[in-house]
């Protein structure tokens, strides 16, 4: 009999290697394994960090963020700022899925980064954001810089306003408030957001609790917002929905000289205009009329010109509008507007129409930049983080610009074509080596990706889309 002769205490010594998993598929078996190369999922970020360096945005977030770390060891803050977006164009919308990709070998070192941040150091980031002056301070830089990117339209730029709700049904966050949603009344947040229509971008973001109105603090958000503006960004228009319907506001576009169009409530004298018969008149459009008043009301300063328009509900094609108990068969809509009458009811109702795009930028952001999900304890740290979010956004957007693809290019088709390209990162001789795996007929496309981000002239070598 053989007899054990290791002495108690003794380890034993672990196994290097792992003995392959075999998987058996149809007729035949996959062997699997692990390896030790530096291989990450994201390595097609590299695309976006050459984009990045291009704008400077690494020196930009370094003028701007507030935080100074005082531990020799702590990471710099436009490092975590960097992590977190990196993170998020990989897909992540919680802190604790972008400290997830801490193990990936290769966005540190295309994005520059001593390491990725950890969902402590995330959170310490933006806990570091305790006012709305530091959060203007630090963010309208950033709206600003975006914007300047963009170039002069004759006819200027049209600037959209929204709000949207955030459901956050834990509620333990400060600012998750009870407010109305689309599902009924939820715990949520509730932000104010504007887009500049033409180009897609967000111009300026501004958090609120859960149970704020509409227009709660709209005076001061447009106030903020105009003074912004880059110079060659003229706006030509703006359009908002009914919750927008203060006289106040209305009153500040007017002493600017803007115009607006905005949804009116439908207020008792309103369904009395909807109600009379005499005023309205067919147009080319089948199944809507039209009417053109002046609308005088006592919470309002001043008359405004007020259209109105009734739509068949069997009239063919998709639109807006709602239906009244008394008048049935037909959709209601009102725009109040400072249009000259030389636009016509029907030009007026069309421009509005154009606001519809605005929902695809609230569900991208919410959907692919994560404006759903981070939510932190403090509610000018969930400002930031969701301000942060949002300026990815503009990156992104200014990135797909910059490629010049035909397509308009979501995030979601920029993952699948571009940032999710595997790749092998190594290092030989003081030479850092990215090896992208891509396959032979796709490389000819990556090529002109490049190209095109490589090319000092910006007009130039526009990047056809794929097949």
């Amino acid at each position: 009999m053989r007899t054990n002769t290791k002495r108690s205490g003794q380890a034993s010594t672990p196994q290097t290697v792992t003995a392959p998993i075999k998987l058996k598929v149809g007729g035949q078996t996959i062997a699997i394994t692990t390896t030790n190369q530096k291989i990450s999922a994201h390595a097609g970020q590299v695309t976006l960090a050459g984009f990045f360096q291009r704008l400077g945005v690494r020196e930009l977030l370094a003028r701007v963020l507030p935080q100074r770390p005082t531990s020799p060891n702590a990471l710099a803050p436009v490092e975590i700022a960097l992590g977190f977006m990196a993170g998020i164009v990989a897909g992540a919308d919680k802190l604790t899925r972008v400290a997830w990709l801490r193990g990936d070998p290769v966005l540190p070192q295309i994005f520059q980064l001593k390491r990725l941040p950890s969902q402590s150091t995330l959170s310490r980031f933006f806990a570091g954001f305790g006012n709305l002056a530091q959060s203007i301070a630090c963010f309208q830089p950033l709206w600003h810089a975006a914007m300047a990117r963009l170039p002069r339209r004759a006819e200027g730029y049209t600037l959209d306003l929204d709000s949207t709700a955030l459901l956050h049904e834990d509620g333990h966050q400060q600012g998750v408030k009870v407010g109305y949603t689309r599902v009924g009344l939820k715990p949520c947040l509730h932000p104010l957001l504007a887009v500049l229509a033409e180009a897609q971008l967000c111009a300026q973001f501004w958090l609120r609790p859960g149970d704020a109105h509409c227009a709660n603090n709209v005076m001061g958000f447009t106030a903020t917002l105009l003074a912004n503006l880059p110079p060659q960004v003229c706006l030509r228009l703006i359009r908002a929905d009914a919750g927008f319907q203060n006289d106040a506001w209305l009153s500040l576009l007017e002493q600017r000289n803007l115009r607006y169009i905005v949804v009116a409530d439908f207020s008792i004298p309103i369904k009395n205009y909807l109600r009379r018969d005499t005023c309205r008149q067919p147009t080319a459009i089948q199944g809507v009329e039209v009417a053109d008043e002046i609308h005088t009301s006592k919470h309002a300063s001043r008359p405004r010109r007020l259209v109105l328009l009734r739509r068949r509900i069997d009239a063919p094609g998709r639109g807006g509008g709602k239906m009244l108990l008394d008048c049935p068969g037909y959709k209601y809509q009102a725009l109040l507007t400072n249009l000259p009458p030389s636009v016509s009811a029907v030009d007026v109702w069309r421009e509005y129409n154009g606001r519809a795009a605005m929902e695809n930028v609230i569900k991208e952001l919410k959907g692919g930049f994560g404006l759903g999900g981070f939510c932190c304890q403090k509610f000018f740290a969930t400002e930031a983080a969701l301000s942060l979010a949002g300026w990815t956004y503009n990156l992104v957007k200014l990135f797909s610009r910059h490629l010049g693809l035909l397509a308009s290019a979501t995030i979601s088709t920029l993952r699948h074509r571009l940032f999710h390209c595997a790749g092998i990162i190594s290092r030989c001789q003081n030479q850092i080596t990215l090896k992208l795996g891509l396959p032979p007929p796709a490389r000819p496309w990556w090529l002109a990706v490049w190209t095109r981000l490589l090319n000092p002239f910006p007009n130039c070598d526009a990047v056809e889309p794929t097949a």
